[in-house]
């Protein structure tokens, strides 16, 4: 199988996002969760949070040829439900890490070691810029194969947030790994 590029994002590729996300949303139906059912604050909260993270320079596509195949967005910042709630408790918050949101594979991809491979780009990626291997991600949180493919990526599973603490956040499951990946064969050529 030959490599997969991966590119920093651009305005102009939201839409490409958007449907990997309806891609994702349509295989979800009739699973055991109600993942991206309904997106978090609406389809225009949706949006903005793309465009948003696109314009920041956090959002990465992979494509195969012209065809957007994967995306993940990745930034040091931490997650906010609303301004001054973060996502994760202030305890975890004395650490560097990099933020992961938006992992998502086209369903027609899946099996082929794409999120691996994009959660391990992260961890190099969180090396290179912060000196810090430690990857953290917030899944939805009644979405439990989710969590078991984050624990067989080698995350540790770190506890559900309440919704006292993050009202009306689907997202309350926090994971988080602190290893530097295994070198595998080369699957993202980054551009």
């Amino acid at each position: 199988m030959r490599p997969f590029t991966l590119s920093q994002a651009i305005l102009t590729q939201a839409q490409a996002i958007r449907e990997l996300g309806d891609d994702a949303r349509q295989w979800l139906r009739g699973k055991d969760t109600d993942q991206w059912s309904v997106p978090w604050r609406g389809p225009e909260g949706r949006d903005q949070r793309v465009q948003r993270d696109i314009a920041d320079g956090d959002t990465w596509i992979t494509w195969d040829g012209d065809l957007a195949v994967a995306t993940i967005t990745v930034g040091d910042e931490v997650p906010l439900v609303a301004p001054g709630i973060p996502v994760w408790p202030p305890c975890a918050l004395t650490e560097k890490a990099i933020y992961v949101h938006r992992v998502i594979v086209r369903r027609s991809y899946a099996g082929l070691g794409l999120g691996a491979a994009l959660l391990d780009w992260a961890t190099e990626f969180g090396l290179r810029t912060l000196g810090t291997p430690l990857l953290r991600i917030d899944v939805w949180t009644d979405n439990r194969a989710l969590h078991d493919y984050y624990l067989r990526q080698g995350f540790t599973f770190i506890e559900i947030r309440s919704a006292e603490d993050l009202p009306d956040y689907p997202s309350r499951a926090l994971f988080e790994r602190r290893t530097v990946p295994v070198s595998r064969d080369a699957l993202l050529i980054e551009r």
